[in-house]
């Protein structure tokens, strides 16, 4: 386990540590201010693939949280810097937003429905049988089948609303085809983030809400993980892990003395 002193680097996630729905957390202004003022290379991480790093800025902005675009790295920017490593000017046939459009077509992919290289599918509020048919009958014909994060439901004002998952799930039940998912808990997007800011593991912290993403995918990117109580997972939940974070803190103004001090470790 990485010393507090031995972190140079920061992952965070962003609901549920940074901003939860359009309020900012205690602490989180101040800790990327300071961040930025000393330097440190950080990246805020989100499963989201709906919208671009740009749009996701500009609602942080909005939120009261400065962060530049080139600091956030979204689960659809994952995907298309792993399948231009796979397929270099390859091609896909996407069920998506802008997020996962806008990050393929900077990649380098042409969108098509012809033979596509590869099946993407991600987070929409505009899922159609008409798209989904199509990839099916893609995916059944060769396509390689990739999901951009596992989320089975998202939230919204009026309730849980389908999510990438719950679709990936009723294509793989259609093709028999498992897909294969980038976005957390898988640590690949962890190692690209760190690919990104020129980090290394042993030298980088991960700051999450989620024990069963965040945490778990940090411990296995082998990273420096820090359990925030203020998103998804509190006391009663870690207890049903065999795994433990390096420490535990009640909110991201916890972590205020990162920048020059040390926060409690887990014992046990």
């Amino acid at each position: 386990m990485a010393h507090r002193d031995d972190i140079e680097c920061w992952l965070t996630d962003m609901d549920g540590v940074l901003v939860h729905e359009n309020d900012a957390i205690p602490g989180a202004s101040e800790l990327l201010a300071g961040w930025e003022a000393n330097g440190i290379p950080y990246l805020v991480l989100t499963n989201n693939s709906i919208f671009t790093a740009r749009d996701l800025s500009a609602r942080l902005r909005t939120s009261g949280l400065r962060v530049p675009e080139e600091r956030i790295w979204t689960s659809a920017l994952a995907t298309a810097d792993f399948l231009k490593q796979q397929v270099p000017g390859g091609s896909a046939f996407v069920i998506g937003e802008a997020g996962i459009l806008t990050a393929l077509h900077e990649a380098g992919f042409v969108m098509t429905e012809t033979n596509p290289d590869f099946v993407v599918v991600g987070e929409t509020r505009n899922y159609s049988f008409e798209a989904i048919t199509k990839a099916i009958r893609l995916i059944n014909k060769g396509a390689r089948f990739i999901a951009t994060n596992p989320d089975a439901t998202g939230p919204s004002a009026d309730g849980v609303l389908p999510a990438t998952g719950a679709i990936a799930a009723l294509i793989t039940k259609a093709t028999g085809r498992e897909p294969y998912v980038v976005g957390k808990p898988n640590p690949m997007m962890f190692r690209s983030a760190l690919n990104k800011i020129g980090a290394h593991s042993k030298k980088t912290g991960m700051i999450g809400d989620r024990m069963d993403t965040d945490i778990v995918a940090g411990i296995e990117a082998g990273l420096h993980t820090v359990l925030v109580l203020t998103g998804i997972s509190d006391q009663r939940e870690i207890e049903k892990y065999p795994f433990r974070p390096d420490e535990i803190v009640d909110s991201v103004a916890d972590l205020l003395p990162t920048i020059t001090g040390t926060v409690r470790t887990v014992e046990g």
